[in-house]
């Protein structure tokens, strides 16, 4: 208020002031007026001509300024383009190192696939060959096949010709020879019985006695005796001999047999072998017919895995933009090391270690990150070892999962059905836990992101949605689009998928194919050695039949020689018998009669038998070389062609050189279907090949044409850069023009509402001339104060401003007198309302705690300030009796521990009146006596339970300690400060 009437008194005096300057100023308001009219029409005149040289460059300006709008629009559209064409450039030049990297690797590719059908087509001309060799010779051996058949029907009819003759030719010769035997023994017998008649007729003129003759005879007879026992015992011999032969006959007879049932049964199993074979060639040209539509898909799958193969290295490559490049480095330098020291051990990348629902790709994407990168091994010792070679080679960097160092976290998963754990939903091997938990343990997939947000804030989890929405146990949340196209989970899961199918399926056939050629093989090799056997059999056969014809001739010699054993045997006995009937008989020397007539008719019986013996001898020598010459033939010339040729026949087996051309031809189309395959294969390769060059000539002409657009626009841009100086310069001159010309119409300073349109029609060079000729006028009246008029007007308005001001000040005045009042009137009502309070509860609790005393509060007044206004009050006074009797005390009368409960118990009046939520209060009750410790304890464990307050409190003394809730006990020492808490 003081400051508001000093500001009142300021006003007065400016106006009084005013006032007088005022007087002075009309003086000189009169001529100042003459002067202000020529002064109006000067500045209206300069006004007009500043307003159209202000104009023009306005004008000019926007046409500076909207042709550099247009340059600038122009260059910045040329900028971006020029931007554009270096991005575009710069894309090709990184296409082109790529199309020339996968030209490269499909030129090597192509070589390979040169070889492969270099080496299928040489396969395939030596099959052609092999073809063509088997076809001519199988053409050869039919053809001798079927003349040895021919000749061999020939011979049969020659063999059984000659049989037939020689089975007539036998009987008559045994007849003849028989016939001959008969008469060459008769003829023995006689000339026997003749010699002995001769030596009987001379033994007279020989002996010369009968004892004599007795003697000789017997010599003789032990003589044909010890003949006739060595003919018996040859005749022994000769008829073991004959047995042993017609034993070995008869067992020559049951081998060829047997052997001849040896090979019927082995040409039922060469037979079974032949269609166990046709059976497995079938078979097997099924399964290799199998194998070529496997082929044809393999190639068919080939282009889409290159597809999906060229998929995945486009999400590669927009992963390493992602990915730091020495983790890049380090994931391939760990396959060359472990691949170079042979390092076991290494399971590979989480990435490559897990499977799981194509729906969960983006959450499990999301959620690991680049740990889908970090390498899973055994024990920290692989990891150490790798790291030292990573380390010397300069190899770049990786993250290891030592399976021996992680474990796996005990986390406590929500049980709702709309929260699942991520680690559920994904498929690995068991070994791999801890890895896989350590990446994806603490995180759960929600249904959406209100259950992800609370898990996250009740459960204390990472929180993620299928969608790939992540909530942060922290709070933080990521989110947005994510490419599911671009899904590095799913294109690695299509090739692996496709790959390992055609790599099972191309497995599997390969592996029947190979069981059915290794039957087939082993029926071959079962098929050979039956024709090797049979082979042999009849080898056999051909040699105990040689045998058995050695034995027969043995045998028929054997037999001749024991019928002339027995012959000499009956011979040796007759003579035997005559001279044993000689023997006794009286020596004569002549014959009797009978003898006489019987060696009469001994001769001419010789002769004639002689005679017949040499008859029937021609006859049978006759016979029997006609008998031998069939024999012979037979045996050594037509029965051996007849084996050669059987054996001719028997080697031709026109069925095992069918199989074997069959699957030559077999091999021969497998070959053609490998060249075919290699041929497309090298043709697919070649296209590519052909269509990436193609495509790198598209680039390379491109990025040239974009080099060529990149230096138009760039000497485009130079010529506008150029042309946009001009314009600044000429926007900077027109703009200074600007700046000029509208300074000076402000320096006119205020104009009359008829000086813009007075001479607004007139041309600039009138308006000069007006101009001049008004500032000839206006040199009259130099001398005038041409600040006259404004000071009037100026000092006018100051007055009448101040006189407001002035006006506000007394309503201010006013306005604050009456606040104070209210103000004041508010205070009192106030202190009274809250002294009243204070003082009844001080009262109340004072008797609480001073058991038969009684205290009150006395308000402090005083009168008159120094500014006049009444103030009421100055203080409180407190007026105490802790006996109940006599005067009251102040507060000056009292003890420590009195003036302690006075204290407390103003602070406990207070409490009562507004209470607070706790209070803290340390060691009151120090200087209080026992009675008023517990008053005071009691007095703190009533308004604790009433008021819902809290009280902390420290004390060295038990009263309070009873009536607490909590204690707590500090214990100190020269080194520790135990605190130790109990209820």
């Amino acid at each position: 208020m003081q400051e508001t009437g000093n500001k009142r008194k300021q006003i007065i005096q400016v106006v009084q002031y005013l006032d007088e300057r005022l007087k002075e100023l009309d003086e000189e308001k009169e001529e100042l007026r003459k002067y202000q009219q020529l002064d109006k029409q000067r500045k209206s005149l300069e006004y007009t001509i500043y307003d159209k040289e202000l104009h023009d460059a306005r004008q000019k300006l926007l046409e500076v300024e909207e042709s550099r709008s247009k340059i600038s629009e122009k260059s910045a559209k040329m900028y971006n383009e020029v931007l554009n064409a270096h991005e575009e450039s710069r894309d090709l030049e990184k296409v082109l190192k790529d199309l020339t990297k996968e030209v490269q690797a499909l030129n090597k590719e192509k070589e390979a696939a040169e070889k492969q059908q270099t080496e299928a087509i040489k396969k395939q001309a030596e099959l052609e060959l092999d073809v063509k060799d088997m076809l001519e010779r199988f053409s050869g051996n039919i053809q001798a096949k079927d003349d040895a058949i021919k000749q061999l029907d020939i011979l049969q009819k020659e063999i059984q010709d000659s049989q037939k003759e020689l089975n007539k030719i036998s009987p008559i010769y045994d007849e003849h020879l028989s016939k001959e035997k008969d008469i060459t023994k008769r003829i023995m017998e006689r000339e026997k019985q003749l010699s002995i008649l001769y030596q009987k007729q001379g033994r007279a003129t020989q002996f010369s006695s009968k004892a004599a003759r007795d003697k000789w005879l017997q010599k003789e007879i032990d003589d044909l005796q010890r003949v006739l026992s060595s003919n018996l015992a040859q005749e022994q011999k000769l008829d073991e001999e004959i047995y042993r032969l017609n034993a070995d006959v008869k067992e020559r007879d049951a081998y060829i047999e047997s052997r001849k049932a040896e090979i019927a049964t082995l040409d039922s199993l060469i037979f079974q072998s032949r269609e166990g074979f046709n059976s497995h060639k079938a078979q097997r040209d099924k399964l290799q017919d199998e194998r070529k539509s496997l082929w044809k898909k393999e190639s068919e799958l080939s282009a889409e895995i290159d597809k999906l193969r060229t998929e995945v290295d486009k999400a590669e490559k927009s992963l390493d933009h992602a990915t730091p490049g020495d983790v890049r480095r380090g994931l391939n330098s760990i396959r060359r090391i472990c691949r170079e020291y042979k390092i076991s051990g290494v399971f590979g990348p989480i990435i490559e270690l897990l499977d799981c629902d194509e729906k969960y790709f983006t959450a499990v994407e999301v959620t690991a990150g680049n740990s889908l990168f970090h390498v899973v091994v055994e024990d920290d010792n692989i990891s150490t070892q790798i790291i030292r070679h990573l380390n010397a080679l300069k190899g770049g960097r990786v993250t290891f999962i030592p399976l021996n160092r992680v474990k796996a976290p005990r986390v406590t998963y929500p049980q709702s059905s709309d929260v699942v754990p991520l680690l559920k939903k994904l498929k690995f091997s068991p070994n791999f836990t801890p890895a896989f938990a350590q990446v994806f343990a603490r995180t759960v997939i929600c249904r959406d992101l209100d259950v992800a947000t609370r898990v996250a804030r009740t459960d204390g989890l990472d929180c993620i949605t299928v969608d790939g929405d992540q909530v942060s146990k922290k709070g933080g949340m990521t989110g947005g689009f994510y490419d599911h196209r671009r899904s590095k989970l799913k294109f690695m899961n299509i090739i692996m998928q496709n790959t390992k199918s055609i790599n099972i399926k191309e497995e599997e056939l390969e592996k029947r194919i190979t069981e059915r050629v290794t039957e087939q093989q082993k029926i071959d090799a079962k098929r050979a050695h039956d024709k090797s056997e049979l082979e042999q059999l009849k080898q056999d056969i051909a040699n105990a039949n040689k045998q058995k014809q050695f034995i027969s001739k043995a045998l028929e010699n054997k037999e001749k020689s024991l019928a002339d054993v027995r012959n000499q045997i009956d011979q040796l006995n007759a003579s035997m018998v005559m001279k044993q009937a000689e023997m006794g008989t009286e020596l004569i020397d002549h014959l009797t009669p009978e003898e006489k007539y019987e060696l009469s008719q001994l001769n001419p019986e010789i002769k004639d038998l002689k005679e017949k013996l040499i008859t029937c001898r021609t006859d049978r020598i006759e016979t029997e070389t006609r008998k031998a010459e069939l024999e012979a033939n037979l045996t050594t010339n037509l029965k051996r062609r007849k084996q050669e040729l059987e054996v001719i026949i028997s080697s031709v087996d026109s069925d095992s050189l069918h199989g074997e051309d069959e699957l030559k031809r077999q091999e021969l189309n497998d070959a053609r279907s490998l060249a075919e395959v290699t041929t497309l294969e090298l043709k697919r390769v070649s296209d590519k090949i052909d269509r990436l060059k193609e495509e790198l000539k598209e680039k390379k002409d491109k990025k040239t044409e974009l080099k060529v657009l990149e230096d138009r626009y760039e000497k485009t841009l130079q010529d506008e850069a150029k042309e946009l100086e001009q314009l600044l310069s000429k926007r900077s001159i027109f703009l200074a023009k600007q700046e000029e010309y509208s300074n000076k119409i402000r320096e006119l300073g205020p104009l009359s509402s008829d000086a813009f349109e007075t001479y607004k029609r007139r041309g600039v060079k009138d308006l000069h001339k007006m101009l001049h000729r008004c500032n000839e006028q206006l040199q009259q009246f130099s001398h005038v104060n041409k600040k006259a008029l404004d000071q009037y007007v100026n000092f006018t308005e100051q007055r009448e401003e101040l006189q407001k001001r002035q006006a506000e000040l007394d309503a201010g005045d006013e306005k604050i007198r009456e606040l104070i009042s209210a103000l004041d009137h508010r205070k009192d009502e106030s202190i009274e309302r809250t002294f009243k309070g204070v003082a009844r509860h001080f009262r109340e609790v004072f008797s609480e705690l001073v058991q038969g005393g009684h205290g009150h509060l006395v308000m402090m007044k005083k009168k008159a300030d120094l500014e006049g206004r009444f103030e009421k009050y100055i203080g409180v006074k407190v007026k105490v009796s802790f006996t109940g009797q006599g005067e009251t005390q102040s507060m000056k009368q009292l003890s420590g521990g009195q003036k302690t409960v006075v204290a407390l118990t103003l602070i406990f009046a207070i409490q009562r009146c507004d209470p607070a939520p706790f209070y803290l209060f340390d060691e009151i009750d120090a200087a209080l006596d026992p009675q008023y410790r517990t008053a005071v304890g009691n007095m703190i464990r009533r308004l604790a339970d009433m008021a819902n307050t809290q009280f902390i409190t420290t004390t060295f003394r038990p009263e309070l300690v009873k009536v607490a809730d909590r204690k707590m006990h500090s214990i100190l020492s020269s080194t520790t400060n135990l605190i130790m808490s109990n209820k």
